[in-house]
């Protein structure tokens, strides 16, 4: 169902891709929005045993497309790595392929906030966020599918 990588040599092991998905700050959610367009949109998330958490709005396009198609894909790049003696960077690509769900069960949409909520905040902070904002908040999953990473050298 999901295509090899034509350039097999740049390709990443799984174990470097899920190190970026543990570590990278934002990716790229891609849906498919309003009259079958792409739709992308920068987030922030955190990777758990096979699965990427998100936080959004209870409303907006991003939700509204979710509901109505839930195969996605997600898109995080390393931190650049500058080529010695070169103003060229190596960069590694990650991206992940799968359906994406919201999370129902308050417990776990809990949890996963809090999981979101280490990754991005002070210790100190989170409960106080959490009173404040985690019934505001939809919790979505993806469930990775499919994932590949790329090596390039952007010139």
């Amino acid at each position: 169902m999901f295509r090899e990588m034509r350039r097999k040599r740049q390709q990443t092991e799984d174990a470097v891709c899920l190190e970026i998905l543990r570590t990278a700050k934002r990716g790229v959610l891609a849906v498919l929005g309003d009259g079958e367009y792409p739709y992308t949109v920068p987030m922030d998330f955190v990777y758990e045993d096979g699965f990427i958490y998100f936080h959004c709005a209870k409303e907006g396009h991003k939700l509204d497309a979710v509901r109505k198609h839930d195969k996605v894909s997600f898109c995080v790049l390393s931190e650049p790595v500058p080529e010695e003696g070169s103003w060229w960077f190596h960069v590694t690509s990650v991206i992940a392929f799968g359906r994406i769900s919201e999370v129902e069960d308050p417990k776990e949409h809990d949890r996963c906030l809090r999981l979101l909520a280490h990754k991005y905040m002070p210790e100190e902070e989170i409960e106080g966020d959490m009173q404040r904002n985690a019934a505001r908040a939809v919790v979505l999953a993806l469930r990775v599918e499919h994932m590949t990473g790329k090596q390039v050298k952007e010139q």
